[in-house]
């Protein structure tokens, strides 16, 4: 010995030293080292189903799996967050407990210590003595082994569900995922990936169709209004079940001032001072981020960040600039946001998402991602303002790379016809985020203006005007009424309303563009005389011609000034006068016609497309002046090479064959010019639709013809080449 006192203490033993009087008091309070949960024959689950609606061939498999004798399999329900995949399990859970059968088990799977606590809490409902579980828990015995041992020697079969295991590594790694043939296992998850789940059966759970969507909220607030109004209501939260819970939810419990379903979805825009993510978060119950649209999302968000894959984060914020509507998946092609995400790193970040079932792939012609509209406005409502300049400014720049800088006339771009609702949805981010640059803003009205002309020359006059009105708007409200962008806008969207063959609209909307124009810009501003382009257009439909005479002349002296002779949009304006109707201003100007004809050949090619709008404006001019023998080889080549350029079914290759149908009644062809006029007549009704004023004058030149006789009046405004 040494003198001094030598003790060793095991367990829970104490020893003390002193080299004096030592007095020692110590209370023991003996309670659990563990807590498990309370249950794991209830579901714990925030607020169940009213009524469980659709999902009937989800249900139907379900069932199946838990017929008496079934067993041996691990069904995986996954999809985004909120999109109602507990609600699904715990429907099934309470059919298979009714009949006493099949014995329910419910663990919380979102993280290890959740779902470890649970299965061991399995395990001692299943029979496990406490000597057994307190070895599994001090890790003295394999815990995962003890509870499939007593799963597997069940008295009674069971559906074992295991909820909210968006952390798959966490069931893999523990070796908690296994079958029985004494039962089913159920799992939820948002981790969409298939390497997670290589013994399994996944089933897509999605969002609800727009009936049964609508017939939630009706569940939930049954006299807050009518089903349609409840479906549009629906459409707005995008048909997700954790969104129509909450917006139900809310509707049936006001009190004071109880809203109607409709008043909700006016608040729901946004146009009433109330942002809508907080809106529809006044529905839950509590404050479970699971059971919040404004939290939800994070615990992915957060499980990226945790696996080394933080890019994700700056994708969905981006993706957040743009509507949910499919984008191309080609927009993200090449693309950087520097050091937050690198263009090496996007196509992980990406996987990241779709892994998480934050955005979705969508089969097609074209390869696109679909992101829930609620998701995208929460992520959206949640970017830290020092980051909503670059995410904004980087959106516009990969939408102007896909869209052409002068779009050509021709046929529709599949890929560019998806682009429509991300240009407005930018906008509508742009106008809401103060922290964006007005160059960002200008950039982004650009690529709407490109779209909008792009639109209107592959024939899309409707989807032009909806697109050229609402982003003209949007830039009103963001850069002003008289910016220059807002200006193009407003006389791009006089021309399509032309097109529509809504004249008398077309023309008071155009007078008033022009005013601003003039009074913001300048007489010769080059938006200003394109807006006398646009206004001349409706006065020469409604026989106004000394005023469209007027407004084109100031068009060939303004753009002569400041282009040349010379340049395409010279040349362009000077064919105008050629397409005037039958009368002294036609008569003046059809000499030029041939010779303005080698001039834009010769300065712009023959399959340019001014070239081949004064190549159709010739014909035009030499039959309406009695020179119709001189027009009809003229006539013959420009409906040729329009349908080689443009299709047979092009507005302006209809225009040609119009007039080559007059060309021909003109001469005595009336054959051939009824076989042209029914294909004018056809196409025009699926082009335009049949009550459009040009089908109608197909139809009466149709008529004429067939009957032996020539077109009465100038057979002119069957269409337009400009």
């Amino acid at each position: 010995m040494t003198g001094r006192n030598d003790g060793r203490a095991e367990g829970q033993g104490r020893v003390y030293q002193a080299s004096g009087d030592m007095h020692i008091s110590e209370h023991h309070h003996h309670g659990p080292s563990w807590s498990g949960p309370d249950s794991v024959r209830l579901p714990a689950v925030g607020r169940p189903p009213v009524v469980l609606r659709d999902r009937a061939d989800i249900m139907a498999r379900l069932r199946a799996a838990v017929v008496v004798g079934a067993g041996n399999e691990v069904l995986v329900l996954h999809g985004l967050g909120g999109c109602g995949k507990t609600a699904l399990a715990y429907a099934l859970f309470q059919e298979s407990n009714a009949d006493g059968q099949r014995l329910g088990l419910w663990v919380n799977a979102s993280d290890q210590g959740t779902l470890r606590a649970g299965m061991l809490a399995i395990a001692a409902d299943r029979g496990a003595g406490q000597g057994e579980l307190v070895a599994a828990r001090s890790g003295l015995r394999a815990a995962a082994d003890l509870v499939w041992e007593y799963l597997d020697r069940s008295d009674r079969p069971w559906l074992l569900v295991l909820d909210n295991a968006d952390e798959p590594a966490v069931l893999r790694d523990g070796g908690w995922l296994r079958t029985s043939p004494r039962g089913t296992v159920l799992v939820t998850t948002r981790q969409a990936s298939a390497h997670w789940w290589q013994t399994a059966e996944l089933l897509h759970v999605g969002v609800l169709p727009r009936v049964d969507a609508a017939q939630v909220l009706c569940d939930l607030a049954p006299e807050r209004g009518s089903a349609e109004e409840a479906a549009e209501v629906a459409d707005r939260l995008g048909r997700l079940p954790l969104a129509l819970t909450l917006a139900g939810g809310f509707l049936a419990h006001q009190f004071i001032q109880p809203w109607s379903m409709s008043e909700y979805g006016r608040h729901l825009r946004g146009d009433q001072g109330i942002d809508p993510i907080t809106l529809i978060d006044q529905g839950a119950a509590g404050n479970d981020s699971r059971h919040l649209v404004s939290g939800t999302w994070q615990l992915s968000m957060d499980h990226l960040v945790a696996g080394g894959v933080p890019e994700a984060v700056a994708l969905l914020r981006l993706l957040a600039c743009w509507s949910s509507d499919p984008l191309p998946l080609s927009l993200l092609a090449g693309m950087s946001l520097g050091p937050r995400l690198p263009a090496f790193r996007v196509e992980p970040a990406l996987k990241g998402l779709l892994d998480h079932s934050l955005t979705e792939l969508v089969d097609g012609r074209v390869r696109s991602l679909r992101t829930h509209g609620v998701l995208l406005d929460s992520v959206a409502r949640g970017t830290p303002g020092d980051e909503r300049e670059p995410l904004a400014a980087a959106a516009a720049g990969l939408l102007a790379a896909a869209l052409p800088e002068v779009p050509e006339r021709g046929a529709a771009d599949a890929g560019r016809s998806r682009m429509g609702p991300h240009v407005v949805a930018l906008l509508r981010r742009i106008r809401d985020w103060p922290d964006v640059l007005p160059q960002t803003a200008e950039a982004a009205l650009e690529c709407a203006l490109r779209l909008v002309t792009a639109q209107h020359r592959v024939g899309d006059y409707a989807s032009s005007h909806a697109l050229g009105t609402t982003a003209r708007v949007l830039g009103e409200q963001r850069l002003g009424r008289d910016h220059p962008l807002v200006l193009s806008l407003r006389q791009r969207v006089g021309r399509s309303l032309y097109r529509l063959g809504r004249f008398e609209e077309a023309e008071e909307f155009c007078r008033e563009a022009l005013d601003d124009c003039e009074r913001a810009l300048g007489p010769a501003a080059p938006v200003t005389l394109d807006t006398c382009v646009t206004l001349s257009r409706p006065l020469r439909q409604l026989g106004r011609t000394a005023d469209a005479v007027a407004l084109m002349r100031r068009v060939v002296e303004g753009r002569s000034s400041a282009l040349g002779p010379f340049h395409p949009l010279t040349l362009l304006a000077r064919s105008h006068p050629l397409e005037l109707d039958p009368g002294p201003e036609l008569d003046a100007a059809a000499p030029t016609a041939m010779a303005l004809l080698a001039e834009c050949r010769r300065e712009l090619g023959p399959r340019h497309q001014i070239t081949m709008a004064v190549e159709l404006s010739g014909p035009y001019a030499l039959h309406f002046t009695g020179r119709s023998i001189d027009a009809l080889p003229l006539a013959r080549e420009a409906l040729k090479h329009h349908e080689e350029v443009y299709g047979e079914e092009y507005p302006i290759t209809l225009a040609a064959r119009h007039l080559l149908v007059n060309v021909l009644s003109a001469v005595g062809a009336q054959a051939e010019a009824v076989v042209h006029a029914e294909k004018v007549v056809a196409g025009r009704q699926r082009v335009l639709g049949p009550e459009h004023p040009w089908t109608r004058a197909a139809r009466e030149l149709f008529d004429q013809c067939r009957a032996g006789g020539r077109p009465a009046g100038d057979g002119r405004r069957g269409g337009d080449q400009s």
